[in-house]
């Protein structure tokens, strides 16, 4: 590994750690990074880019054109013709396009319609289409759709980001639960060994029967099993937290003396801007539905374009021809070449199937947007009662930890004075343990519901 990518990794890991009190990286932070330099964040944006090209290429439809067609033909020593055809077009947004022509040709064998003055013939001229493509043509159209492609691109955008992020949050979660896991069972494991050196010594005292000593004994080995699970799958957490961080392309990996923000509750709402619990929402605004909205919208200019194709072709074509346009009263009416296209199929089968498939669509996202709406409607409110739940369950859960604490407190001072015994204590000890791992579960689950709650509403406000 180069020392530019030692010294990048470790810039990011001292930037993490920086003013923090033990090392400590804090939730908004991490997200901060998995949406800056995470690949798959970046690989989202590439949609925003890709709509930005389609605009381009669609606004490249109104670009003016320059066509020269040049044509000669000489045998045995004959110049049988020389024919130039210089023409520069302007489209505009109506389907009216604008044309100036130079032609100039010579020769002995021109046909009677190309002999033109010496100097050549200037024309400027007209084609306006007074049937299909005047309201709406194909460039239209593919313009407009591009502009709603681009704005359709942020909001998948959005909903692509949401969803990374909302991953990278349950990962997080998932490290800080275990990471409490391991403090807990460690800070009991550390009283399993205290009390073991405890009772061995008042063994060799005879203040206690050798039996005490086991029990004790298993208990610390218990514990100690049960650490060394916690351990490893808080190894494991780290490591699936680490699948998020990266900076400049490089995998970041957390050094072992950073942990998580334990009072991660109180500030989660703020982070992840989920303090609409209580707050009447505006789903028409929902990223998910915006986009079906912008699907609709473009389908609809495809429909308009459909129609104005049942519509005959009619082009109308006027042009003033001069010899010296350098002129202007050179121009005048009599001078001119005029003309007319009329194109319509007869049965129409093609424009009207296309027609009635794009109905059809449009019919299908009316039926899907119905179908969101209630479907995020409910998932909103079955999470909102899930997180009401979990605070009133994490209520109820405190204060059994509390009790438990006073009980095994009260069960530890009567074993001092020899009206309690090990066992008891251990049992107290026991329920202490599994009610506060039953309060760091509970937790766990609340945090998940915030996020679940963020990755329904499709919140990006990093």
């Amino acid at each position: 590994m180069s020392k530019q990518i030692l010294y990048t990794i470790s810039l990011l890991l001292i930037q993490i750690g920086y003013g923090q009190e033990n090392d400590v990286l804090d939730f908004s932070e991490y997200l901060g990074y998995v949406k800056k330099y995470h690949p798959i964040v970046k690989q989202a944006d590439l949609i925003i880019n890709e709509s930005e090209a389609k605009l381009l290429k669609a606004r490249g439809s109104f670009d003016p054109k320059l066509e020269v067609d040049y044509e000669t033909k000489q045998f045995k020593s004959t110049t049988y013709f020389d024919k130039l055809n210089a023409t520069f077009k302007i489209p505009t947004w109506y389907g009216i396009e604008f044309k100036g022509n130079f032609e100039k040709n010579s020769g002995i064998y021109l046909n009677q319609e190309n002999i033109l003055p010496d100097n050549g013939l200037y024309n400027f001229g007209i084609t306006v289409p007074i049937g299909k493509g005047l309201l709406i043509n194909e460039r239209m159209a593919t313009l407009k759709q591009a502009k709603l492609f681009q704005q359709q691109a942020k909001v998948d955008n959005q909903i692509l980001v949401n969803n990374i992020l909302f991953n990278a949050s349950k990962a997080y979660f998932k490290w800080l639960k275990t990471y409490q896991e391991k403090i807990t069972t460690r800070e009991f494991l550390e009283n399993a060994k205290l009390r073991l050196n405890g009772i061995r010594k008042s063994y060799e005292y005879g203040e206690k029967p050798a039996i005490d000593t086991t029990e004790a004994r298993i208990v610390y080995n218990n514990r100690k099993l049960n650490f060394e699970k916690i351990k490893l799958e808080h190894t494991k957490a780290t490591l699936e937290l680490s699948n998020f961080l990266w900076i400049n392309d490089i995998p970041v990996e957390l050094k072992i003396n950073i942990i998580p923000n334990l009072d991660l509750l109180s500030s989660i709402d703020e982070t992840l801007q989920t303090n609409q619990l209580n707050e009447e929402l505006r789903l028409v605004e929902h990223p998910k539905l915006l986009s079906l909205d912008y699907k609709y919208k473009s389908l609809e200019i495809e429909r308009r374009l459909q129609k104005n194709d049942l519509l005959p072709q009619i082009d109308l074509q006027y042009n003033f021809l001069n010899e010296t346009p350098e002129s202007l009263n050179t121009f005048n009416v009599e001078n001119y070449k005029a003309g007319l296209t009329f194109r319509f199929p007869l049965f129409l089968r093609k424009e009207r199937a296309e027609l009635n498939l794009t109905n059809n669509k449009l019919q299908t996202i009316n039926f899907d947007k119905q179908s969101m709406l209630l479907s995020l409607k409910n998932k909103i409110n079955s999470i909102k009662q899930e997180i009401i739940s979990y605070q009133s369950q994490i209520s109820i859960i405190e204060n059994i930890v509390s009790d438990y604490h006073i009980l095994l407190k009260g069960e530890e001072r009567k074993f001092e004075i020899g009206e309690s015994s090990l066992f008891l204590i251990n049992a107290r000890e026991s329920k202490l343990i599994e009610s506060k791992l039953k309060l760091i579960d509970l937790n766990n689950l609340l945090l998940n519901s915030k996020g679940k709650f963020f990755n329904i509403l499709a919140i990006n406000n990093y």
